[in-house]
């Protein structure tokens, strides 16, 4: 993933190389992608581009569930109709006089008689329906060229069948054993090709072809001069299993399409990496063996007790890792699948065996073509950690299948400690360098990988020769007292190396010349991570002959300096507005070249489009993409062009959502009693007025985040124009409901110096919650017991402890795939790094299962029955509900079959909408029976709420619980 051009939820950089590559192991991290792709954010679905990972029961139990999905699907619509006759005016719309969904408690009643306990998968109302069933926009993938763009077709939700598959749960990963790959890979559908022409024009499209109909295509990826394009293909089967994976490879001019390989029996083996284009007409294939055969076979009996021992009295500590090896058997079922056999396969038909057999899972060509890194795990494997951290060999061949050299065999790493910035000993972040023929770098622990252990340097970074002689040792290229974080090459005079640290959230970047070591290094930027205002942008990359990415160099005419462009997300107070800044790297001085549109519009510099030639690159020849978009309009990319900054649409995508195209936006500030300062996003329906509709019910939807400081913490992230995402599940659905969103309010949980964040965890939860709610109630907009609350994973962690510590704030709460019971991850969660014994209190405060004897309103839990993420195990939700229901609590747990963290079937999302929406309307839309049934006295309620009645007038890269990803409250 490219980390220098920064896309947040509009479209996202990706390499299709990996379209399902592991969030558990750590491959090498590269800054060159091998093609731009951009996906509209209108059409993620909770999974599209995660792993997939899919916990698995028995065989017998799935193909017994198969039988049942298609049954149950059949009553959908008759169950429905019972359900929304009573919910809709006659007119269909849904609304009433004051703007809020129309109150029907007989309806309700009726709904519970049919399906409080069971009752089969159930459709949302058509007003949630309708918008999660829209066509998905494609994905874009540009040429390295950048003169033709691939449409990448996607289908809609996928149907519960594709995830009840068999499937393996094997080192932290889950493996469709029929296809040989991850399980529950998205795919496109057909590609389509456009050519790019200078004025932005876009000529007919050219449809890929050759393939049969319905094949299921992945990995798509362009071939260094760009006359080719690599793609897998898989079918659907009988039994509802696939097929395993072909390579083809198409024709960019022609479309027309062929398998790699003459051979049927040559598969793709994609557990791990796929391929890689070694030159324009090679290709580096991860296969299955010719000469595998059954898979292993379970004993009937063991062979004797599983034993874990720890006589040596090592210190382990690791955090609640799933899906690990169990036994004998899984380490040779896990191996089975994993080992692949390297061939090149030439697109000329020639094939070649390369290295023997090995689970391989990482393959990087050198820039000039003529070296291969390969990194593979072996034995001896662990059962209490995940693959990441088997011991790991990295090799370096010729790209003629000559073995170089070794250049690591790290051992397994189980002891690597739980403290933030803790990493494995030994070699690591092993990449070539982007602006040398066949140069590698690394970087080497010096503290022992312990975060704790204080050193000077605490990282080491080196570099060396692929095939070294005598004369070539090993240089130390720069030390660094902070951990290391990657670097940006150029060329000889110029590199930028990254380092942070986490606890005082401090980053530096350093100016280093990589040829010269007579010239000393010296730090470029040093400021908080945390501190967005101050955040100068990162260099933009261009692309080499090689087809790597590195730091663009710009000229002016008749100007000596030495220029870099940066790119950045421009937060201010008013809201982010990103620029372009002509960086002088000598002097520090900067001339902004470019700035978003900041009174209507968010625009945004995707990437660098006028790289395609070798030489110089100066200022009036500059191009490159950028994106649009408004509160209200979808978004599009242009070219933008120097030096009269001629502007060309390239897409005009249609609106994902007409219904809701005139929603009302509007980023808000207030201020927490402590003083400090929080924002949120609030969003109203189409057409409503507060003056004359009234106040409306309102879902608050949020995630916390930790900061060592309360400046950072007020800083204003996002920005008022950008077009609302609206995920499959998506609190900004029930805008179609008639509900206010409050999307994302910020709660931010700070511990200032040596101050642990979390040991202030309730009280600064609890007073940004009055903070927001008060805010909304103060302008008119949100009845004061119509307010509702929730939040997936830490955010439904979040509910729950709200509707423990502050029940005057909220009627009702959902909460999905949350952890509420914090001893059951004594290793630490999320942000925090101390263990159950050295913050007991800490711990126990902050569990909602601790509280839940003072939780009274309701509450709904909905999680993934085979949820595989770090700390939030299915079992959280099961007991949380258990001891609700142990003091009287008015709870529903809903439990769904075969999904995991993220939601990704369709009967599955549906029914999560309409238990959502069934929950809203019961409790949030017709509180006012439900608040004497819970006999809350209303001065509680109303606790928060002014004696007028209202007034009547992300940081991105959050773990969620272990999972990094990239967050946007509103695609929850």
């Amino acid at each position: 993933m490219m980390r220098l051009h920064k896309l947040y939820h509009r479209c996202s950089l990706v390499s299709t190389f990996s379209t399902s590559s592991s969030s558990t192991l750590c491959s090498s991290s590269s800054l060159s992608p091998p093609f731009l792709s951009l996906l509209n954010h209108n059409s993620y679905s909770t999974s599209i581009h995660t792993s997939g990972f899919l916990k698995s029961s028995n065989n017998l139990k799935k193909k017994n569930s198969l039988k049942s999905i298609n049954m149950m699907n059949k009553s959908n619509s008759i169950k429905f109709h019972s359900v929304i006759v009573s919910a809709t005016n006659e007119d269909g719309k849904g609304t009433s006089n004051n703007g809020s969904v129309p109150s029907s408690s007989s309806s309700v009643l009726e709904d519970d008689e049919i399906s409080s306990l069971g009752g089969g998968y159930r459709l949302p109302p058509p007003e949630l329906k309708d918008i999660v069933d829209a066509p998905p926009l494609p994905a874009l993938s540009f040429s390295p060229q950048r003169d033709k763009i691939l449409f990448l077709k996607r289908r809609a939700l996928p149907p519960l069948t594709d995830l009840a598959r068999p499937e393996e749960k094997l080192a932290g990963m889950r493996i469709d054993a029929k296809c040989n790959t991850r399980s529950r890979m998205s795919f496109y559908t057909g590609i389509g090709i456009h050519q790019l022409f200078q004025d932005g024009t876009l000529g007919p499209e050219k449809e890929v072809h050759g393939f049969p109909d319905g094949a299921k295509l992945n990995f798509v990826s362009w071939s260094h001069d760009g006359r080719h394009l690599s793609f897998s293909i898989r079918f659907d089967e009988e039994d509802n299993n696939s097929s395993k994976l072909r390579v083809w490879v198409a024709d960019v001019e022609t479309g027309k399409a062929k398998p790699l390989f003459q051979s049927p029996d040559i598969y793709l083996n994609a557990v791990f990496d796929n391929y890689v284009w070694v030159d324009d007409s090679t290709v580096l294939v991860c296969t299955i063996p010719l000469s595998r055969g059954d898979p292993p076979k379970k004993p009937l009996v063991p062979s004797g007790p599983k034993i874990q021992s720890n006589e040596q009295k090592n210190v382990v500590q690791l955090r609640t890792f799933q899906d690990l090896l169990k036994d004998e058997y899984d380490e040779d079922l896990f191996e089975y699948y994993a080992t692949s056999q390297l061939v090149l396969a030439s697109l000329d038909g020639s094939v070649k065996t390369f290295g023997p057999p090995a689970v391989y899972t990482s393959l990087d060509p050198s820039p000039d073509q003529k070296y291969l890194l390969l990194s593979s795990i072996h034995r001896p494997y662990s059962f209490i950690v995940p693959c990441g951290r088997f011991p790991k060999k990295v090799d370096v061949w010729t790209t003629d299948g000559k073995f170089i050299r070794e250049l690591c065999d790290l051992p397994l790493a189980e002891d690597i400690p739980i403290a933030f910035n803790s990493v494995r000993k030994g070699m690591r972040s092993i990449n070539w360098r982007a602006d040398k023929p066949s140069t590698l770098y690394w970087v080497e622990t010096q503290d022992g990988g312990d975060a704790k252990v204080e050193v000077s340097p605490r990282d080491i970074v080196y570099t060396q020769p692929a095939d070294p002689v005598d004369s070539q040792q090993l240089e130390v290229l720069h030390q660094l007292d902070l951990r290391y974080g990657g670097i940006s090459w150029c060329d000889e005079s110029l590199a930028l190396v990254y380092e942070s640290w986490y606890k005082t959230r401090r980053t530096k970047t350093w100016v280093i010349a990589p040829g010269n070591k007579d010239v000393s290094p010296r730090i470029l930027f040093d400021r908080s991570s945390e501190d967005v205002y101050s955040d100068p942008g990162s260099p933009m990359l261009r692309r080499t002959p090689a087809g790597t990415y590195i730091i663009a160099k710009v000229k002016k005419e008749n100007d000596p300096g030495i220029y870099v462009l940066l790119n950045g997300s421009g937060a201010t107070p008013e809201g982010n507005i990103p620029f372009l800044d002509l960086f002088d790297i000598n002097t520090a001085t900067k001339e902004r070249i470019w700035q978003s549109n900041k009174e209507k519009y968010f625009e945004s510099v995707v990437a660098l489009m006028s790289d395609q030639n070798e030489g110089d690159l100066y200022i009036d020849q500059l191009k490159v993409l950028t994106s649009k978009e408004s509160k209200t309009e979808n978004t599009q990319y242009y070219l933008q062009s120097w030096p009269d900054k001629k502007v060309c649409q390239i897409t005009n995508f249609p609106h994902p959502y007409p219904q809701l195209a005139s929603l009302q936006k509007e980023m808000i500030r207030y201020q927490r009693k402590d003083g400090v300062q929080l924002t949120a996003t609030l969003y109203l329906p189409p057409g409503y007025d507060p003056s004359k509709d009234g106040p409306l019910p309102c879902l608050v939807w949020s995630y916390p985040g930790e900061f060592k400081s309360k400046d950072a913490a007020g800083q204003v992230r996002g920005s008022p124009n950008e077009f609302a995402g609206i995920g499959p599940t998506s609190a900004l659905l029930w805008l179609a409901r008639r509900f206010a969103i409050l999307s994302g309010p910020t709660i931010p949980i700070i511990g200032e110096g040596d101050e642990e964040a979390n040991d202030r965890y309730v009280e600064q939860l609890v007073g940004s919650a009055e903070a927001a709610v008060e805010e909304v109630i103060r302008r008119g907009v949100a009845h004061p017991n119509k307010i509702a609350v929730g939040g997936h994973s830490y955010g439904a962690f979040m509910t729950a402890n709200l509707l423990a510590h502050a029940p005057h704030l909220f009627c009702c709460g959902i909460a999905r795939s949350g952890a509420y019971n914090r001893t059951l991850t004594p290793f630490g969660f999320q942000n925090e790094d101390r263990t159950l014994w050295e913050a007991t209190s800490t711990y126990v405060e902050m569990s909602p299962f601790m509280s839940a004897n003072k939780i009274k309103k309701p509450i709904l839990l909905i999680h993934g029955e085979e949820d595989n993420n770090p700390g939030t195990l299915t079992m959280q939700s099961d007991r949380f509900f258990n001891a609700l229901k142990g003091h009287g609590a008015l709870c529903r747990l809903v439990v769904l079959p075969f999904e995991s963290h993220g939601y990704a079937a369709r009967e599955s999302i549906m029914h999560v909408l309409w238990e959502t929406d069934r929950w809203l309307q019961k409790f949030c839309v017709n509180t006012s029976d439900v608040v004497a049934d819970l006999d809350v006295k209303d001065s509680e309620i109303n606790k928060a709420v002014p004696a007028s009645g209202g007034g009547g007038a992300e940081q991105d890269d959050i773990e969620l619980e272990g999972l990094q990803i990239t967050p946007r409250s509103s695609l929850w």
